[in-house]
């Protein structure tokens, strides 16, 4: 068996996959949101470690996995989150800067204005937004007394949620190539840190972790840290390459839409790293051997965690899963409109200052209207997204596949299609991201092949669309006028 570790945003994930790729055994559990300003938002990396312990072994005996039948673990994680720690003890020196932490926001305004963005641009092919994690070292450098020293003197290291992981598994300080290229600290064409980059955020190279390929070994597990169980982890993926993976879009040309906290189009664009638009994303997709897999991505920042705001900022569901029969309720959306831009804007806009904004509110106007403006607002800015990535690859879409929590949801997933004007393929297992961490693990196990898992690979749902042109185009016409009034 497999165990796959999806790290998200708000909640741990363990799946447990026998070697024919079936689904075993599962077990989730949220974990703390921390906001101490406005725009800031943080985790407690060790509630996420103790989190993750507890949740694989449950996940391990729902399986029935006991000792001799586990053969590797994967791990997937929310991507560009910083935890800082002291290696020798294992603590946590701060809490972890959360992907959605825009503190960072004016330096990130002042670099560009220094003219630092075209370095940026073409060594990391991501741009200047607090969103990325090099920010996020260099905040936490001045601003947490001795860290800058405790790091010269290698007491104070730093990773992205994945490295926390695995140093809190097997004592490696180790990433792969698909986090370390979201940190605006890695080259990669050349696959390495990159001196330039850490000099300008003032980021000392020893307290990075050793990055290695996205599939082959991490290290190994102890019996403490895993439950008796002592196996190598042999796969790790950003969450979104995960799910790229686990998708089975191996080939250049295809690609997929996660829908999570955030929603998160990739494109695998193979062996060579594409120039993207402005707007958009180069990144890797993963690295197996010598060979490195590169993607084009969209980042949209809040989809499902709108939702989440619904139920726990308003209070006006209990659960996420009402938001369908709400939506379905109305048979139209009366002009109400939600831009979600609780952290910003994200692909095609990135803007750090815009703020979420509702529009077209009246007397009339209920908890209905929310709710189906809020998953309208995923499917609206999935198009925007897309479009941006039709003009950079000059090929228009044909197919969605689409994955993730809110796949679930079937009224958004004919809503997505209808908007979008193509089909929405949902697979058969819908978490892909575990899934794909599990592949990857699998693979760098030898347990299966590459060509194993295009095989396998099933669908279980398709949507195709049925709304008129003329409909669509009203809709989207009223969604960028509500864009409009949200962009700072």
């Amino acid at each position: 068996m497999i165990l796959a570790i999806d790290e998200g945003t708000t909640g741990t994930t363990c799946l447990v996959f026998d070697d024919d790729g079936t689904l075993a055994g599962r077990a989730y559990r949220e974990f703390t949101q921390h906001f101490p300003r406005p725009g800031w938002v943080e985790h407690d990396a060790a509630e996420i470690w103790e989190a993750v312990h507890a949740v694989a072994g449950e996940a391990l005996d729902d399986a029935g996995c006991g000792p001799g039948m586990l053969r590797a673990v994967g791990i997937t994680n929310q991507r560009e989150t910083v935890c800082v720690w002291d290696p020798h003890t294992g603590e946590p020196l701060h809490h972890a800067l959360v992907w959605q932490d825009r503190r960072t926001a004016e330096r990130c305004d002042a670099l560009r204005a220094a003219g630092h963005e075209a370095l940026v641009r073409t060594k990391t092919g991501l741009v200047l937004d607090p969103y990325f994690s090099g920010t996020k070292i260099e905040w936490l450098l001045e601003h947490v007394d001795g860290l800058r020293e405790k790091a010269q003197a290698g007491r104070a290291v730093f990773g992205t949620i994945d490295s926390w992981l695995v140093f809190k598994l097997t004592g490696e300080h180790v990433t792969d190539q698909s986090n370390a290229s979201r940190t605006l600290l890695y080259d990669i064409a050349k696959g390495e840190w990159d001196d330039d980059l850490c000099a300008l955020l003032g980021v000392p190279k020893q307290a990075l972790p050793e990055v290695r390929p996205s599939i082959g070994e991490f290290g190994t597990t102890t019996p403490e840290t895993l439950h008796g169980h002592v196996v190598p982890v042999a796969g790790i993926a950003g969450d979104q390459q995960s799910a790229l993976y686990g998708q089975a879009c191996l080939d250049p040309g295809m690609g997929k839409n996660t829908y999570g906290t955030g929603s998160f189009v990739l494109l695998n664009s193979g062996a060579a790293p594409p120039l993207a638009p402005p707007g958009l994303l180069t990144t890797v997709a993963w690295g197996i051997g010598q060979r490195t897999v590169y993607a084009l991505e969209a980042a949209i920042f809040v989809t499902g965690a709108g939702v989440q705001w619904l139920r726990d900022g308003l209070g006006i569901i209990e659960r996420a899963d009402e938001t369908e029969a709400l939506a379905a309720s109305l048979d139209g959306n009366d002009g109400v409109y939600f831009v979600p831009a609780l952290t910003g804007l994200g692909s095609p806009h990135w803007d750090p200052y815009a703020r979420g904004t509702i529009v077209g509110l009246t007397r009339g106007s209920t908890k209905a209207h929310l709710a189906r403006a809020t998953l309208e607002a995923m499917a609206y800015q999935t198009v925007d997204a897309i479009r941006a990535m039709e003009v950079a690859c000059g090929t228009p879409l044909t197919e969605l596949k689409a994955d993730g929590g809110a796949t679930a949801n079937g009224w958004l997933m004919q809503f997505q299609a209808d908007i979008l004007g193509v089909p929405v393929v949902v697979p058969e297992v819908a978490e892909t991201t575990a899934l794909g961490a599990a592949l990857l693990a699998g693979v760098g196990a030898g347990i299966w092949s590459q060509d194993h898992i295009a095989r396998t690979w099933r669908a279980r749902t398709r949507y195709e669309p049925r709304m008129g042109e003329d409909e669509r185009a009203g809709l989207l016409q009223g969604w960028s006028a509500a864009l409009s009034r949200t962009l700072s």
